[in-house]
């Protein structure tokens, strides 16, 4: 299949997935309102995991939109426990909050991924992780926040697994590359089938 990989995000951590799997691509950031598209699902009813794959589209079919021969990536991420479904922390108090609500509980993470190729959706794929959160004092979730300041402002969950995030927790089940945000197993698997890497 003719056509190289854009990936559409400003995510480091989507793009050292790519780089460290040896995968060649460019990366661009997609111009989309994340918060309005995510409003307008949620007031439809509209589960999580599909809305991370709604995200995941809108981003690939934006950075496409620039490069209507190439096969794009579209990623993107929700989290949620129970009926809530959570957002980037605006602020430490929300991080705070975030990390209060998510104590002793157990949340989940989607992952969403689409292909696209001019207007052709080429694949959809979501992979979700049950974060078990031990029972944390709201003195550690201080003294937490503290060690690990605005860091804490750049994921969902205010939290980094890969860093000081993983003392937070007490059991995972799922994948690495789902909680970092990118379900790389499964597109490995999709981009050799399309012949965009070799098999």
């Amino acid at each position: 299949m003719a056509g190289t990989l854009v990936l559409a995000s400003a995510s480091p951590f989507r793009r050292m997935l790519l780089e460290n799997a040896g995968i060649p691509f460019q990366a661009r950031a997609a111009d989309i309102d994340e918060r309005a598209i995510e409003s307008q699902a949620e007031r439809q009813g509209v589960a999580p995991e599909e809305v991370a794959l709604i995200l995941a589209e809108a981003k690939a079919r934006n950075v496409g939109s620039a490069f209507p021969a190439d096969i794009i990536i579209g990623s993107d991420q929700t989290m949620s426990l129970g009926a809530r479904v959570y957002h980037k922390p605006r602020d430490m108090d929300e991080a705070r909050d975030h990390l209060l609500s998510l104590s002793g509980q157990v949340h989940q993470l989607n992952s969403g991924i689409v292909l696209t190729q001019g207007d052709a959706v080429l694949w959809r794929h979501v992979s979700s992780a049950r974060m078990s959160v031990r029972t944390l004092s709201a003195a550690f979730i201080e003294a937490h926040l503290l060690r690990v300041g605005t860091k804490a402002l750049s994921s969902v969950g205010a939290y980094q697994l890969e860093g000081e995030g993983i003392q937070l927790f007490e059991k995972i089940d799922g994948d690495y590359f789902t909680i970092l945000g990118l379900p790389m197993l499964p597109l490995l698997a999709k981009l050799r089938e399309l012949k965009v890497i070799d098999a």
